[in-house]
């Protein structure tokens, strides 16, 4: 597409996008349908325990520790099949023993940590003393692609003893309920009587860049967020992969669209597709967008998008596949679930945290491969659950999401930008401004006038973060002034009610934050068609996927876990004229609030790329 028919295209957008009414829908209501019959073919993934996990936690803190003889020392697959995947002859004897009952062996991760097997259901249910049970949805689907009809285990599955001795950690696939939500806002009644502004070009001179809010584009993320000196240095991903864990796939033709729409100079052919167990099945809009900012942040580097069918299985397969290939140097992944709708509380029993736990050892092995993961906090606020249960303010538990949750990956919260004079909405002939004079962490709460007026509810719309009431706090954020402890009085009313942990000294999330409110958000092209008021962490996730490959190429090497690094360059520089970070004290996310410092409602606040860059490149890797 040719530059002149890009600006075109733009201005015109400039004068008002129509704007989709978006919901949070609640979770299908199921009802049991009777048992798995006994010859249904069943597939699910053995995950087996790490050795030496005390030593592992420890490798990885030292690949991202200036001074330490293992700084940015990461090792390949094949390394850590030597030092810390089970021995093959447990592998061997678990595979013996399943075929005893008439399971197969389908597949051997290369790192030794996951088989896939099949089988018979009446042999899944003898050999793990359970029942599987089908069931069917009986309440409309709030996804289009979403599954009608599923099975999973009616008590909790047992490890037969053999098991136990090969160090089995998890048998992930006994449900393929449909399972995980993307992170993804769109502004919900337009802007009436905005004030149009045309588009500015974006330092680079190359990049369109808006200027309006709703309607940025990576342009404008690269001027807000400090990104455009890299660029003129030469630092564009050249070398570097970009990787897309999600469930649903991608048109390239959207991406490159896109780009070409916004003027941006990018590497051509560079995305390429991993279906992951037949895959997802139908290109989706998280997907595109996930593409689209992080290859837009880094155009000269290579996209990889795995695409998994939506269900525990799926991301179990997705992510192990993900570190087998070990193809990605940074990985965003914007979709979850609240981290308590694992509890066996709230599944009849069934204790399904050692899905969350499986999972986790993934991106222990991304971390010291020097993988960087990053995923959505979640648009929910504080109270993660709302978007699956209409649950009124004052109501809902304070709750986060996995896995943005994992020690493991760093939390990529949200925030709002300034919104000044000229926009407003008109509701019976009153106005309501939208002006946000700072940037502050998100929550609609400064809309929530406008949206009672609408008959609208705004909460618990915003920037997701709180305290994990399943893992424990990791040793980076020890001592961090700022950091909390889960809160007392929080209960989940359904399936039986849940009284989450108070004191706890849990995992605080997000690490860091960028803009994700859509009405300060972002175009993108899914369809064909250019969309604007868009946001949500979803948008976050992949925006930082793209610029700790811009720092990869600028440190020579990949940057491994961000999050231990983050917190140390908070020690270091504060916020101080040369700190990689600015400070979000206005806001909050419905009940953190944005403070100096630290805090649960925006993480370290937002980076200054160029500095974040200069900060991460200046201590040399050690030789292998």
């Amino acid at each position: 597409m040719s530059r002149r028919r890009s600006l075109s295209l733009l201005c015109s957008l400039t004068a008002g996008i129509a704007l989709t009414l978006g919901a949070t829908s609640a979770l299908a209501d199921v009802q049991p349908t009777g048992a798995t019959p006994a010859d249904e073919t069943i597939t699910t993934t053995i995950v087996f325990n790490v050795t030496h996990p005390d030593k592992l936690a420890r490798y990885i803190h030292e690949t991202v520790t200036p001074g330490s003889p293992h700084y940015r020392d990461f090792l390949s697959v094949q390394e850590f099949v030597v030092h810390y995947a089970p021995h093959r002859g447990q592998i061997q004897k678990t595979a013996r023993y399943l075929e005893s009952f008439g399971i197969k062996v389908d597949k051997v991760y290369a790192d030794h940590l996951a088989m896939t097997v099949s089988g018979p259901a009446s042999a899944f249910n003898q050999v793990f003393n359970t029942e599987l049970a089908n069931y069917q949805e009986t309440a409309p689907a709030a996804h289009p692609h979403r599954r009608g009809h599923f099975h999973r285990p009616k008590s909790q599955p047992h490890l037969p003893k053999l098991l136990q001795d090969n160090d089995v950690l998890a048998v992930v696939g006994l449900s393929n309920e449909y399972q995980f939500k993307p992170m993804h806002v769109h502004t919900p009644v337009p802007h009436a009587g905005s004030t149009a502004r045309l588009p500015v070009m974006s330092s680079d001179g190359n990049t369109i860049a808006t200027g309006v809010p709703g309607q940025l584009t990576v342009g404008d993320v690269a001027n807000i967020y400090n990104i455009n000196p890299l660029y003129a240095a030469g630092i564009s991903g050249t070398g570097m992969t970009l990787g897309i864990a999600s469930y649903s796939t991608v048109d390239p033709a959207d991406a490159y669209g896109y780009w070409d729409i916004i003027g941006l100079n990018y590497k051509s052919d560079r995305i390429s597709r991993v279906h992951v167990d037949g895959g997802a099945g139908f290109a989706g809009g998280e997907t595109t967008l996930d593409v689209e900012q992080s290859g837009g942040l880094a155009p000269a580097a290579n996209v990889i998008v795995y695409d998994a069918p939506n269900s525990s299985l799926g991301g179990i397969d997705m992510f192990y596949t993900i570190v087998s290939d070990n193809k990605a140097d940074t990985l965003s992944y914007s979709w979850g679930l609240p981290e308590i709708f694992y509890f066996p509380e709230l599944n009849g029993g069934v204790d399904f945290t050692d899905t969350m736990t499986a999972q986790n050892q993934a991106f222990m092995e991304a971390a010291v491969q020097g993988m960087s993961v990053f995923a959505a906090t979640g648009d929910s606020g504080a109270y993660d659950t709302v978007r699956d249960y209409f649950q009124p303010q004052g109501s809902a538990p304070l709750a986060v999401d996995w896995p943005a949750s994992s020690p493991y990956i760093t939390a990529a919260g949200g925030t709002t930008l300034p919104i000044l004079a000229g926009y407003y909405f008109l509701c019976n002939g009153q106005k309501y401004p939208i002006d946000v004079p700072h940037r502050r962490a998100w929550s609609w709460d400064y809309v929530a006038a406008a949206y009672q007026c609408f008959g609208a509810k705004a909460f618990s719309v915003g920037d997701g973060g709180g305290v994990s009431v399943f893992w424990h706090r990791p040793s980076y954020q020890d001592g961090l002034a700022g950091i909390q402890l889960s809160q007392a009085g929080q209960y989940f009313p359904f399936f039986g009610g849940l009284d989450l942990l108070a004191g706890f000294a849990g995992r605080n999330i997000p690490d860091i934050s960028m803009n994700a409110d859509p009405y300060s958000g972002y175009l993108y092209l899914f369809g064909g068609a250019l969309i604007g008021g868009e946001g949500g962490t979803s948008f976050v996730a992949p925006q930082l996927n793209g610029i700790a490959a811009l720092i990869g190429q600028k440190a020579g090497t990949r940057i491994g876990l961000l999050n231990p690094q983050l917190y140390r360059l908070l020690s270091e520089y504060g916020y101080g004229p040369d700190s990689p970070f600015n400070d979000i004290t206005h806001g909050n996310n419905w009940y953190w609030q944005g403070a100096p410092g630290y805090d649960p409602a925006s993480g370290v606040g937002t980076p200054n790329v160029a500095r974040l860059a200069a900060a991460l490149s200046a201590e040399p890797a050690q030789a292998h």
